[in-house]
C-alpha cells in the first residue's frame, strides 16, 4: 500500500497518516491477510507451505507474519488433508502412465506445489502402499526451510 501510494505521488507524511488510519480500522492488516491467503492456498488452491510462503513475501508480507498466518492456516486445515486431496485429484487426471512412474512424478508435482519433501513422501507412501518402493531415493534428507 505504502508503495502504491508513494507511485501515485503521495507524500511520505501523507502516507503515512493514511497506513496508521487504515491500520487503526483494522482495514490494514497484515497477520490476518497473510492467515487468509494462506488458508485459501492451502483448502481450495492445493499448495504447500513452501510455495505459500513464497506468494506471502512475493506480496509484501514480511518473514515472521507470514508464518504466522501459516501456522495459523495449517492448524485449521491440515497441510496432509490438502496434499492429499492434490495427490488423488492428480492420480485421477494421469492415467496413462505405469503406477510407479505415476508416482514418482506425482512426488515431483506434489513437492512444485510447495509442501515439504518428507511429507510427501510420508502421504503417498501411504496413499499408494502397493508402489511404495517406487519413492525410495526420492526424499531429500532434509527440508531447508522447515
Amino acid at each position: 500500500m505504502r508503495r502504491a501510494l508513494a507511485r501515485a505521488g503521495y507524500e511520505a507524511p501523507a502516507v503515512e497518516a493514511v497506513l496508521a488510519r487504515l491500520a487503526e480500522y483494522k482495514y490494514l492488516d497484515d497477520a490476518g491477510y497473510a492467515a487468509r491467503v494462506a488458508r485459501t492456498r492451502l483448502r481450495y488452491d492445493g499448495l504447500g507451505r513452501h510455495r505459500i510462503r513464497q506468494d506471502l513475501r512475493l506480496r509484501g508480507v514480511d518473514r515472521k507474519t507470514a508464518e504466522a498466518g501459516i501456522a495459523e492456516a495449517v492448524a485449521e486445515v491440515p497441510e496432509a488433508e490438502a496434499l492429499d486431496r492434490a495427490a488423488q485429484k492428480y492420480w485421477r487426471s494421469h492415467t496413462t502412465d505405469d503406477p510407479k512412474l505415476r508416482l514418482r512424478k506425482l512426488w515431483a508435482f506434489l513437492v512444485r506445489r510447495g509442501f515439504p519433501a518428507g511429507l510427501v513422501h510420508d502421504r503417498l507412501g501411504a496413499l499408494w502402499p502397493r508402489w511404495r518402493e517406487a519413492l525410495d531415493g526420492l526424499e531429500p534428507a532434509e527440508d531447508p526451510s522447515d
